[in-house]
């Protein structure tokens, strides 16, 4: 990277770290760095709640997703729309009118305190390892950058994410996401434009869809049927995406106090309910346009010449070993196939315009077929590698749109680019310690070392200051965690089946407090209890080949058999308190 690059970096990432605590000066008790004083309008909120799901592994690990298994993670987001409905009517309102600071205070005054900190653990739980799995993205930059260790870059990203969050709480987060969105999209939207730019002159946006398509990476609706029958574990189709989707969105956004902890800090519920609402109306085209910058990116490397192994700091230590001849053949061979692939490329488009049907539908045929075996030579090329250096991770997913940045991209480009995807990070990671901190505060410290409403000023102070630890805190579990996400495969996958396991239970009890009046808190807390142990095993079942179950249908089997074993075991109670 050039010296121009690292100034731009530099100059973004400390501009807005700037402003972000610049705003949040005045945040010194818990209202304010929890909650900026509830004073958020809704656009603030909008852009908080949107930056704290666009992560650095949105947008640094969502184009090689649909590099490598096209546009049909769209899907994933299909229920979310109406999930944001739902919000809307029944959670915002309630947690606005009794003013907590997070979203499980509500199930004590609903079922009792063990219920409440059960929920609130669960919530510690996956979050805290979801936040270690994202402070692992921005690492894998720095150490392609610098060529460092990434377990050292974990550790240089983690302390300035624990500075910057420590600082600053909640309103530093949210004035910093409002200019991170607008430096997000343009930069995002300029790598788009140069990778349509930097194609062969005669291949357009609209050519470029068409030979995307013919490579299968435009399936952005899949149904799931396979052999005539539906296959519960596809991950990604549009029924998992719009009922699975829906109850991770109902969850993730109704539940999850890094989500709620963003539409909280509103004047007021109208203002948190149009927040919600623009958020369900923009999120999916967002993500379908960044997923979209994966599947040209696919048709720009069948046109130049494509990397076999996107991760250059790993592919450089493997050549180094007794396996570099064979990691040459392999490249070799590759070379030769990429080149051929885009022939058929250009003689596809050809034939297109020329409205040849049948040599359309040979071609695509052929662009396909020579698509296997170029992934045929990628895992080869992998199983190499992996031999070469088992303890390194040989998964290359998250580093396809980092490898094109760094290659192609102008000078001052890159560092833009960059300091984007930093800043994501630092925005989505930011809000989650905070939210981490806030829970552990109020959910634990608060409840169990002082439950008494009337809190001084004097011990108003103490609780701030110890907050501040408690994100401190956090922040070096979630660093520990990162050193183990090193060969995760795809970190915005790793990340979404790891909150599955847990968010169906927590939405399932919220679930019942809102809409089961009749269930008591034994019932509902060992319903938690049974229904997490059984998600948790399908799971591992599912893993080991025994079950066929995609992740996304967690969501729904744990919330429904929350409700389900609640019903059943408040009938218990009833008759066992009647006998």
């Amino acid at each position: 990277m050039s010296g121009i690059d690292w100034i731009v970096l530099s100059l973004t990432l400390l501009g807005i770290i700037a402003y972000g605590l610049y705003k949040s000066r005045t945040s010194k008790d818990l209202d304010g760095y929890f909650l900026s004083n509830r004073s958020m309008p809704w656009y603030l909120v909008l852009l908080s709640i949107m930056g704290t799901q666009a992560s650095a592994v949105t947008f640094l690990s969502a184009p090689g997703q649909a590099y490598t298994d096209g546009m049909r993670f769209v899907q994933y987001y299909f229920g979310l729309p109406l999930a944001m409905v739902v919000l809307c009517i029944t959670f915002v309102p309630l947690f606005s009118r009794l003013k907590v600071y997070t979203a499980y205070e509500f199930l004590e005054q609903r079922f009792d305190v063990k219920t409440r900190t059960l929920t609130s653990f669960l919530f510690l739980l996956q979050r805290g390892l979801s936040t270690g799995i994202s402070i692992y993205a921005p690492s894998i930059i720095l150490s392609s950058l610098l060529g460092w260790d990434i377990f050292l870059t974990n550790i240089v990203m983690g302390g300035l994410l624990i500075i910057y969050t420590v600082t600053g709480g909640a309103k530093a987060v949210a004035y910093t996401q409002q200019l991170q969105f607008v430096i997000i999209f343009i930069g995002m939207f300029l790598a788009g434009y140069m990778i349509i730019h930097l194609l062969p002159p005669e291949i357009g946006f609209a050519d470029a869809l068409r030979v995307s398509g013919a490579s299968g990476k435009m399936n952005v609706i899949t149904t799931g049927i396979k052999d005539g029958h539906f296959d519960w574990n596809d991950k990604y189709n549009i029924w998992s995406g719009i009922i699975g989707g829906f109850f991770l969105a109902l969850s993730y956004f109704g539940t999850d106090q890094s989500q709620v902890g963003r539409y909280l800090t509103a004047k007021n519920s109208t203002e948190s309910k149009l927040g919600l609402l623009i958020n369900g109306v923009v999120k999916v085209p967002m993500q379908f346009f960044i997923l979209l910058i994966g599947a040209m990116l696919f048709t720009f490397y069948q046109f130049k010449p494509s990397p076999v192994f996107h991760n250059g700091a790993v592919e450089r230590k493997a050549q180094q070993t007794a396996y570099k001849d064979s990691l040459a053949a392999v490249q070799a061979t590759y070379v030769v196939k990429n080149a051929r692939q885009g022939e058929l490329g250009m003689q596809y488009l050809q034939a297109f315009h020329g409205k040849n049907d049948v040599q359309t539908n040979a071609l695509k045929d052929s662009i396909q077929a020579t698509n296997i075996q170029l992934d045929s030579l990628r895992k080869s090329y992998k199983s190499y590698i992996k031999k070469a250096l088992p303890l390194d991770d040989n998964n290359d997913t998250n580093y396809i749109f980092l490898r094109f940045v760094i290659d192609y991209l102008p000078v001052g480009l890159i560092g833009l680019l960059i300091a984007i995807i930093f800043l994501a990070a630092w925005g989505s990671i930011a809000a989650a310690l905070n939210s981490l901190a806030s829970c552990t505060m109020i959910d634990f410290h608060r409840r169990y070392h002082n439950a008494s409403q009337d809190v001084s000023d004097e011990q108003s102070k103490k609780e701030f200051r110890l907050s501040r630890y408690y994100t401190f805190a956090w922040g070096i579990f979630c660093i520990i965690v990162a050193q183990f996400a090193y060969k995760m495969g795809s970190l915005i996958e790793a990340v979404n089946v790891l909150g599955s396991l847990f968010y169906g239970v927590i939405l399932g009890i919220f679930l019942v407090a809102f809409y089961l009046k009749q269930i008591g808190g034994k019932a509902v807390f060992w319903s938690a209890v049974i229904s997490e142990i059984i998600v948790v095993a399908l799971f591992i079942l599912n893993q080991k080949g025994l079950l066929d179950l995609s992740f996304l249908w967690l969501n729904a089997v744990g919330a429904l058999l929350v409700v389900a074993f609640s019903l059943g075991l408040q009938l218990v109670v009833k008759l066992g308190q009647k006998n």
